[in-house]
């Protein structure tokens, strides 16, 4: 391997960080939400009287790692008010959770926007505007990034994304001082705001505050009066935005009108750093939080060294920060001496004056104290919490609370007053739920709530009262005043509601049961089951967060109660610590190719403590098969419905139970003819009884007048039919033709190329590049043919067409149409005029033209209300071209002239067009449809709609505004939509296939239930599932079957709401979606809790089991440890300790460690823990795996599990461990039986790593590698190796066969890759802790065990492994610093030192801790094509699946030298090419990071496939001129890319 690639292939989960503000909209923006409760609803027992208002709810924001993700919370009032929401969305999403609580049914999280960034996020905050609920700015988002890098992003609702508004680096020469010459720091920076938005703050290399402050609007003047004498003071712009507010421009101000009183805004600019256009219209008019100017504090100056934490407090007129900081270290051997180092200091920031006064300060704090949270007002000052109490502070009162006995109060002789529990507060997170009630998140995921009972402002104590327990948190934030987060590495992360009530009366069993009840209802909670998150373990555990807790109240003794219910959950698959690869249940032996990898599946250990889960990750879907036919020659399939009682004015209050209604036929297309069958309990052909076109092929079938009737659409003709009985038949051909003519009648009559159905109408996109629309009504289900006049006149060719209905009693793209406070008259007025069909929403048809061009008309007056040019370009924002005039005309001239350069690039875009097209919006009170078109090239563009109320839009309405207002209903019809545009979405994960030249089928069927889940399936040759979760689109693969012709969705008796799909081999399969993966995930998981933490985990493959090491906290008593240290005779040290009675009977948590041996449910059920072998007290399994030893006895290879263990008891004991050796027998039912150990051996040292080596067994304990061979009885050690490694975490084996080092040696490989017995020569590779790797070999003739070379950098080793490809074998090592190194063994060269020395290849950051590699051979893209010989190094290829403590997987897959430089130019280029989120530089995110060690940069060969997924999301030209620029074509990167994408298709 010379050069390889990194991808990305499952993004990190685990949110480090969380936080909430409102970002895409204003607090001004929320109306209350919660009607005043009335005496009828029944709840007056339960609830008190005063219903919560929910008030304005922001946004939340979380990062992970590199991932930047921004949600809205959209909550669901009662039950009886969303069932006459959507009338599929009862069928088709996940139900609610929690139940009712406080008038709120529930709570979901849904996308707004998702960025990987070039950088990992250290921390991040949400700088306010403040100004109460009232206040039209908006919040703004502050990521900070490693060194000292920070960007400030803002939401602009004209691309409905984040934009970077500031950017602030005191990174490079001129600001070296700042690190006052240190290389390395124990953090990055910490970023927090101050309460009222003023300004902000970051801790940049732990001693230098960069003051960020923040752009004030300023109010020098008032003009009060109509808006007439606004129009006196200058040259002004009138531009309406809404109805409740208005923006004028008046020279250099801005002025925000609101209601009658205008403030001029003066333009800001920034003092350092770089600042964004400040242009308020830019962002949609809506003003947000934004950055002036910065300077830096020295905190070394004012006397501080070792700081710890800071915080901004309430209740100041100035911005004041609380710095929490040591005055002089401790460590333990010294804290009875020395414990109170630490102290608060409260500076005044002036940011005008640049001035920092000490205004007050709290000295003899705990050393433990590691956290402040500033207690909001009208209380204020700030609360110090340490491990083992916790301290209050303001400037005018102090107290403390101790949590333990190992608190101290400062001199013995006052006594701290104690919790009523023990809790240890050490990685405590913490939030507030009142203005006195702060809710904390312990290490171990109890929920405590700490009470401050005050009188006035003064804090009279801390009463800390007990929840029950919950996810373990890396972060948790309020999101408004009824809702909390809990964000998680270590689990899932949950949305949870709260509510808080006076008195003990509330505590109420009733809710409680109806709470359990709705959690706990099986057809209910099924879907939730199978996600099997961390807080539905606890729900069936009984530890749900439905929890309820008291606090002493402050002004009398009433309680204050509190209820909680878990409303949503993010999926969590971190941190993966190891993983394993294995057979599937429901395997295909008979796969090959592409269809072989989706036999595998990656079972991870994952989470920790009783978050701690296996999670099993499969890449693609593979459907659950319930029966299987030949059936060749198939063109497509449907199925539709059939009742006959169904009444004539089919009114949808019916249709809403009708999701249930199964399917009456299938209709099946071959070749030459059609088949039906009826699909009751059985399918059975009824072809010859059915008035159906049998004669030839169907072109598309569905039901129209509400499932009345049916229509089929053949090439020459239509068919309406009512059940099997024909009502109604039309002929589109020339009249001589007979409808039963095939194709071959000549070109003089086009036929149907595609349809497109949406109750009453369909469409048809004939050969001819025309369409026709056929009509229906529903009075006298009777449908006529219209060929819409506009296209009769324009003659442009149609490539592509589709209809779309925009269902629901509020139609969404209606809201486009006109402005917010117009849309609710004429929404009725239309109803009113047009009549039956548009009770139920507008129907639109959406057509592109070969040109490119996309266009929207209504139906069926056929008015253009949308239209955009070069939709096939693939630009990142779709705008309607009418409202945009004077930017397209520049737009054209540009392109006119980028057209001429490079003829081959003329010739690549003209040949390109959109082949098909599909609009749909799914189920979801606040679901937007998404756009998808097909290019010829089998490119695939997705868009999102969203909602702009422009100010450029509002500009070109002119006096119609005045006519539609007069109510001309005409004009109404032909208004555009004006405020509709699309964002395109990034589909990176998807491997595009190169469609063929045969004539075009339809390839997106869009779905609305299959097994609870909605989206659409695309066949072809790369079938794909597109799921829709919280609107955004998860794409999972489906390569079992290769590639499928024809899909529909199927509900019967024997297949609930399940598929049928055809393959291109002619094999009809009726299936299931397995239902225990969850599918909102970037691959499909299924979570198998685990109660304890999972280490390691290995596959055994001849019995289809997973061993696996988990530890269980176990609570003991000192008497009982001490006791287990007597026993195994190293108690002495600790009989003379004069322990009280009350000490010895202390409990302390200890882990108790014992291999699981788990297999598969059959029927995907949770897996069933066959055997157990429990390790001994203080003995922790270090490491687990499956050995093939040869019997030197019985000279049989025998295959045994190998378990090495480690013994931790204290720095005073020797450290010792077990190596041990089981049997596995068959799979009987006696778990006894199963297992038996057949060797046990005590080493001195820790067994930290095990390997089976040419029938040998090789252990690594302590600093020896020990080579043993097998008896069958006894382990004998036949070598060792005792160089100088301190602790190896790492061994891999390799058997050579002919692999090159240098470029000297060149041998021919052979067949392949064996890890079997019986090979020539094998390798050995050994990570260290401390001391990187070490690369040795084993010759079996002379037994010995040699150093060939190592790395002589000190490197923290996490993983290593073997690199193949073809004859080229490489080593890998992941570190602590994130970083991967490929080295090379080279001796014939020079630098090599003789050999000694191991060469590097190449290095790069990943941004993440690679925790396993798994070395896996890749497929052979290019073989497919051109038939490469099965012997070449193409075929001898090998990638690393790598897992990190993010929950990220991803490769590093091996490339040739032409493609690598291919794509190393691309990857120049888009470095500037495209505009990266925050502004980072994605070229330094990837440099090798050294932490100040000193370190030779490597060769930089290894391309960042992070980077190389943008090209495929600029638009076509741009595609074009880049690859120009380069020397190559834009297909020859996108086949690259896709050649890739495919060798790497591992699961």
């Amino acid at each position: 391997m010379s050069y390889a690639a990194y991808k990305m292939m499952h993004y990190p989960t685990g949110i480090e960080t969380c936080g909430s503000g409102f970002i895409t909209q204003s607090r001004a923006d929320f109306t209350s939400r919660i009607p005043p409760i009335t005496s009828t609803d029944g709840l007056d027992a339960d609830w008190p009287p005063r219903r919560h208002d929910l008030g304005p709810i922001p946004n939340l924001v979380v990062t992970a790692a590199n991932v930047l993700e921004l949600y809205i919370v959209r909550v669901q009032e009662d039950a009886a008010a969303t069932a006459t929401r959507d009338s599929s969305a009862r069928a088709s999403v996940e139900p609610m959770r929690g139940g009712l609580m406080d008038g709120l049914a529930g709570a979901s999280l849904e996308l707004v926007c998702h960025y990987r960034l070039h950088a990992n996020v250290e921390s991040m905050a949400v700088l306010t505007v403040g100004g109460g609920d009232g206040s039209r700015r908006r919040d703004s988002i502050i990521l900070a990034f490693r060194d000292a890098k920070i960007s400030v992003l803002e939401f602009d609702d004209s691309i409905h994304g984040l934009r970077t508004s500031s950017m602030h680096c005191f990174e490079g020469p001129e600001w070296l001082h700042l690190k006052r010459g240190r290389e390395s720091f124990a953090r990055g920076p910490l970023v927090k705001v101050d309460p009222q938005g003023r300004c902000g703050g970051v801790l940049v290399f732990e001693l230098q505050m960069i003051i960020l402050k923040a752009a004030q609007i300023l109010f020098p003047q008032r003009v009060q009066g109509n808006f007439a004498k606004c129009l006196e003071l200058e040259k002004v712009s009138y531009e309406m935005v809404s109805r409740d507010w208005l923006l004028t421009t008046c020279g250099s101000h801005m002025l925000w009108e609101d209601g009658l009183m205008r403030y001029p805004l003066l333009k800001l600019r920034a003092g350092s750093g770089l600042v964004g256009d400040d242009d308020a219209l830019s962002s949609g008019g809506a003003v947000s939080a934004r950055i002036e100017s910065s300077y830096i504090i020295n905190l070394r100056d004012l006397g501080m060294k070792h700081v710890k934490d800071y915080i901004f407090v309430h209740g100041y007129i100035e911005p004041v920060m609380v710095i929490l900081h040591e005055r002089e270290l401790t460590w333990a051997g010294r804290v009875s001496w020395k414990h109170h180092t630490c102290m608060i200091s409260a500076l005044s920031i002036s940011t005008t004056m640049k001035q920092h006064p000490l205004i007050w300060s709290a000295v003899n704090l705990p050393h433990d104290a590691y956290k402040l949270l500033a207690v909001p007002s009208p209380i204020g000052g700030v609360l110090v919490i340490g491990a083992n109490s916790i301290h209050y502070h303001s400037q005018s009162a102090s107290c403390a609370l101790a949590l333990n006995n190992y608190a101290v109060p400062v001199d013995n002789s006052q006594e701290m007053p104690r919790s009523s529990f023990s809790v240890e507060l050490d990685a405590a997170n913490t939030t507030w739920l009142l203005t006195d009630v702060a809710l904390l998140s312990t290490k171990t995921g109890e929920l405590l709530l700490l009470n401050l009972v005050y009188d006035g402002r003064v804090v009279q104590r801390l009463d800390l009262s007990k929840s029950k327990a919950s996810v373990l948190t890396s972060g948790i934030t309020t999101i408004g005043n009824s809702l909390f987060f809990l964000g998680s590495r270590l689990g899932d992360s949950l949305l949870v509601q709260f509510t808080c009530g006076l008195g003990g009366s509330m505590l109420s069993s009733g809710l409680k049961e109806e709470v359990g009840d709705i959690e706990g209802d099986s057809p209910q909670v099924k879907r939730l089951r199978m996600s099997s998150s961390d807080a539905l373990q606890d729900m069936i555990s009984g530890e749900e967060l439905s929890l309820y807790a008291s606090a002493p109240n402050n002004a009398d003794s009433a309680q204050k109660t509190f209820s909680f219910a878990v409303r949503d959950s993010l999926i969590n698959v971190g941190p993966l610590k190891d993983f394993s690869y294995g057979l599937r249940m429901n395997a295909d032996a008979n796969a090959t190719g592409l269809a072989k990898q989706s036999n595998y599946e990656l079972v991870c250990c994952s989470g920790h403590g009783k978050n701690g889960a296996l999670c099993v990750l499969r890449q693609s879907i593979r459907p659950e098969m319930i029966t299987e036919v030949e059936l060749p020659g198939c063109k497509g399939i449907w199925t539709v419905y059939h009742k006959n009682a169904r009444g004539h004015n089919a009114d949808f209050s019916k249709m809403a139970a009708d999701e249930n209604e199964y399917h009456a036929y299938l209709i099946i297309s071959l070749e030459a003819r059609t088949m039906v069958l009826e699909t009751a309990d059985l399918l059975t052909e009824v072809t010859e009884s059915v008035d159906y076109f049998v004669q030839g092929r169907t072109v598309a079938a569905g039901n129209l007048f509400g499932r009345r009737r049916v229509v089929q659409v053949f090439e020459r003709g239509a068919r309406v039919l009512d059940g099997s009985f024909m009502t109604q038949e039309l002929n589109f051909g020339a009249p001589n033709s007979e409808s039963g003519s095939g194709s071959g009648s000549g070109s003089e009559s086009s036929t149907v190329l595609s349809v497109s159905i949406a109750d009453p109408y369909v469409l048809l996109c004939m050969t001819d590049g025309s369409i026709r629309l056929l009509v229906g009504d529903p009075s006298t289900c009777m449908i006529s043919i219209y060929t819409p006049s506009s296209f009769e006149i324009l003659k442009k060719s149609v490539s592509a067409c589709t209809l779309y209905h925009d269902k629901g009693p509020e139609p969404w793209l209606r809201k486009t149409s006109t402005d917010a406070w117009l849309s609710t008259g004429i929404s009725e007025a239309i109803d009113g005029a047009d009549g039956a069909p548009h009770d139920q929403g507008d129907i639109y048809c959406v057509v592109c033209y070969e040109n490119g061009a996309l266009e929207i008309f209504d139906v069926p007056s056929f008015n253009c209300v949308f239209s955009a040019d070069k939709f096939m370009s693939g630009k990142t924002l779709l705008v309607d071209s009418f409202m945009q005039e004077q930017a397209k005309d520049v737009e054209v001239t540009n392109k006119s002239s980028e057209e001429v350069i490079g003829q081959g690039r003329k010739e690549s875009s003209q040949n390109m067009k959109v082949v098909e097209l599909a609009m749909h919006r799914w189920a979801g009170q606040y679901s937007r449809p998404f756009l998808f078109g097909i290019l010829t090239d089998g490119t695939i563009l997705c868009y999102h709609a969203y909602l702009y109320e422009g100010v450029e839009n509002t500009s070109k309405i002119d006096s119609s505004v005045s006519v539609q207002n007069s109510g001309g209903l005409s004009s109404i019809s032909a208004s555009r939509l004006r405020n509709l545009r699309f964002v395109r979405v990034p589909l990176d994960t998807y491997a595009r296939e190169e469609t063929s030249s045969e004539s075009p089928c339809q390839r997106i069927t869009i779905f609305k239930n299959i097994g609870g889940h909605q989206g659409l399936f695309l066949s072809g040759s790369r079938p794909a599932w597109f799921m829709v979760f919280r609107e955004r689109l998860r794409v999972h693969p489906q390569l079992c079957d290769g590639s499928i012709v024809a899909f529909t969705v199927l509900h019967n008796v024997n297949c609930n709401h399940g598929l049928i799909y055809v393959t291109s081999q002619g094999i009809l399969k009726i299936c299931q979606l397995p239902s225990v993966s969850s599918y909102d995930n970037y691959w499909p998981v299924q979570k198998i809790p685990l109660k304890g933490t999972p280490h390691q985990v290995t596959y055994l493959a001849e019995k289809n089991l997973y061993p696996l090491i988990v530890s269980v906290p176990v609570h003991k008593s000192l008497n009982q440890v001490l006791s287990t240290l007597v026993d195994q005779e190293v108690g002495h040290q600790v009989e003379n300790l004069n322990l009280g009675s009350d000490e010895l009977h202390q409990t302390y948590t200890l882990d108790e460690f014992e291999v699981r041996i788990l297999e598969p449910e059959k029927s995907g059920g949770p897996w069933q823990t066959k055997a157990t072998i429990p390790m001994q007290s203080s003995e922790n399994a270090l490491t687990v795996r499956v050995v093939t030893l040869l019997n030197t006895t019985t000279k049989e290879n025998e295959t045994l599990l190998a378990i090495g263990t480690g013994y931790v008891q204290g720095e005073d004991v020797a450290a010792r461990g077990r190596v041990l050796l089981f049997s596995v027998g068959k799979n009987t039912d006696n778990p006894q039986n199963l297992v038996s150990e057949v060797y046990s051996k005590e080493l001195k040292g820790a067994i930290s790593a095990l390997a089976s080596l040419q029938g040998h067994l090789l252990i690594a304990s302590g600093p020896k590698i020990i080579l043993h061979k097998w008896t069958g009885t006894e382990l004998n050690g036949v070598a060792f190796f005792d160089a100088p490694p301190l602790y190896v975490v790492s061994l891999n084996i390799a058997s050579k066969r002919g692999y090159c080092f240098s470029n000297h040696i060149m041998v021919p490989p052979s067949k392949g890759l064996h890890r079997e017995l019986g090979l020539v020569k094998n390798f050995i590779l050994l990570g260290d802790i401390h001391k990187s790797i070490y690369f040795l070999s084993w010759k079996e003739q002379g037994a010995q065990l040699s150093l060939l070379a190592k790395d002589f950098g000190s490197l923290d080793c996490f993983a290593t492994e073997f690199l193949i490809d073809g004859s080229t074998l490489s080593l890998t090592v992941s570190d602590d610093q994130k970083n991967i190194q490929i080295f090379y063994y080279a001796p014939k060269m020079s630098e090599s030192w003789k050999g000694q020395k191991l060469l590097s290849r190449a290095e790069f950051h990943v941004g993440a801790h690679v925790t396993k590699f798994l070395r896996l051979q890749m497929l052979s893209a290019s073989s497919d094509r051109t038939g490469a010989a099965p012997g070449s190094d193409k075929t001898n290829r090998f990638a690393l699946l790598f897992g990190t403590l993010d929950g990220s997987i991803g490769c590093i897959a091996p490339l040739d030298e032409l493609t690598f430089r291919r794509l190393q130019s691309l990857q120049r280029k888009l470095v500037d090419a495209v505009a990266h989120v925050a502004g980072l530089n994605p070229k330094s995110f990837r440099q090798f990071r050294s932490n100040g060690k000193a370190h030779r940069p490597g060769p930089d060969s290894i391309v960042d496939c992070e980077l190389l997924c943008h090209y495929e999301m600029l638009p076509l030209e741009e595609q074009l001129e880049i690859a120009n620029q380069i020397g190559t074509t834009r297909s020859q990167i996108l086949s690259n890319l896709t050649d890739l994408s495919l060798g790497t298709s591992f699961l």
